[in-house]
C-alpha cells in the first residue's frame, strides 16, 4: 500500500457510504465513512516516509491502528488540527463526531439513520474532516 492506493481508498470508501446512505444501510455507510477518515489518514502518514526510505518501525508500528486520534498525531497533524479546531468552532464540532468512531461498530446493526447522516456531514460537509485531511495528503 502506497500514498495513491490510501488516497484511492479514501475516496472509494466515501462514494459507498453514500450509496448506503441511499439505500438506508446505515450500519454500513457508518462503518465505511470511518475508514474513509482511517485511509486519509494513513495517506497523510506515508507523506512522511521519502520514496526508497525504509520506514521507521516506531512510524510503522503506530500507523497499525484504528484509533483515528492517534492516526492524526502519527501523521504529524496534531498540534495544525488543534490550532484549525481553535478557529474553526464548525470542524472542532465535527472532529467531536468523527473521533469516536471504532472499527467494533462493524458489529453494530443498531446505527441509525441520523447517525449515519451526522458522521457523513462531518466527514464531507462544509468543513469537514476530510476536505481538511485532503489539503494535507
Amino acid at each position: 500500500m502506497n500514498r495513491d492506493d490510501f488516497k484511492e481508498l479514501s475516496r472509494l470508501r466515501t462514494r459507498e457510504a453514500r450509496a448506503l446512505l441511499k439505500t438506508r444501510s446505515y450500519p454500513g455507510a457508518y462503518y465505511l465513512l470511518g475508514y474513509s477518515v482511517e485511509c486519509a489518514l494513513k495517506a497523510c502518514i506515508c507523506r512522511q516516509i521519502e520514496r526508497y526510505d525504509f520506514p521507521d518501525r516506531k512510524l510503522a508500528n503506530a500507523a497499525h491502528t484504528h484509533d483515528l486520534e492517534n492516526l492524526v498525531r502519527t501523521a504529524g497533524l496534531d498540534s495544525v488540527f488543534q490550532q484549525d479546531r481553535l478557529s474553526n468552532a464548525d470542524l472542532d464540532v465535527n472532529w467531536a463526531v468523527v473521533k469516536d468512531w471504532s472499527e467494533s461498530r462493524r458489529y453494530d446493526y443498531s446505527v441509525t439513520e441520523a447517525q449515519a447522516a451526522q458522521l457523513y456531514k462531518a466527514c464531507t460537509g462544509r468543513n469537514g474532516i476530510l476536505p481538511w485531511i485532503g489539503r494535507r495528503w
